[in-house]
């Protein structure tokens, strides 16, 4: 795979819809995606083996169904950081994002928004998070919290990484420490997820541990 090549795979403007809508980290099929991309099933089918020979695209097998995700975090990243450049705009930045999905959603396996930046720089602030690797404060605290540090670390993937937040303009945590923090949110309902879209919703318990643990308020 060149860059050249998967540049071009991503910015036609069909697959660039069909990647953005599996940014939400939900599955769909090749029929979903035509409607998504407003193209034929037959030229999605076309598009999508492009995508898949790219690796911007995997595909899952389940019964008779063909279902499509994104290639990986790192195409999810990609995603983000192309979703900045395409609406950079002159200064003062002024966000047109809908508010309900500035305030946080998921960004593949992880949290974005203004949230996903908030968790990012308070954990770097507070010592428990340097140069993208755990801090011995760190892993104590989280491991405390009942983040699943142990998963994260033989994850297939990288452990940490800034990922650029396209409403924001400054990164939120990617990676497997990203995703397992965000399964932390969901397993202990500080956060629930949105049916219609990546929506996150912050919990009245959410917002106490929040306070209580990071110093986050609203």
């Amino acid at each position: 795979m060149s860059i050249p090549s998967c540049a071009a795979a991503i910015g036609e403007p069909a697959r660039a819809r069909m990647l953005y809508a599996l940014l939400d980290d939900h599955a769909r099929t090749s029929t979903e995606l035509a409607l998504i991309a407003r193209v034929t099933p037959s030229t999605a089918s076309a598009h999508l083996q492009r995508l898949r020979a790219e690796g911007l695209v995997a595909v899952v097998a389940q019964g008779k169904h063909r279902y499509y995700r994104l290639g990986g975090a790192e195409v999810a990243a990609v995603l983000e950081a192309m979703s900045v450049l395409n609406a950079r705009k002159a200064e003062p930045f002024v966000t047109t994002t809908p508010e309900h999905l500035r305030a946080a959603r998921t960004c593949y396996d992880h949290i974005a928004g203004a949230l996903g930046v908030v968790l990012h720089d308070r954990l770097i602030a507070r010592g428990w998070l340097a140069d993208y690797e755990l801090t011995p404060k760190g892993s104590t605290t989280l491991a405390a919290l009942g983040v699943d540090l142990a998963s994260a670390r033989v994850a297939r993937r990288r452990f940490a990484f800034g990922c650029m937040d396209w409403s924001e303009r400054r990164p939120h945590l990617g990676g497997a420490l990203g995703a397992a923090l965000l399964q932390l949110h969901l397993r202990k309902q500080w956060v629930t997820r949105s049916r219609g879209d990546r929506t996150l919703t912050v919990t009245t318990a959410g917002r106490r541990a929040l306070r209580a643990q990071l110093g986050i308020s609203d």
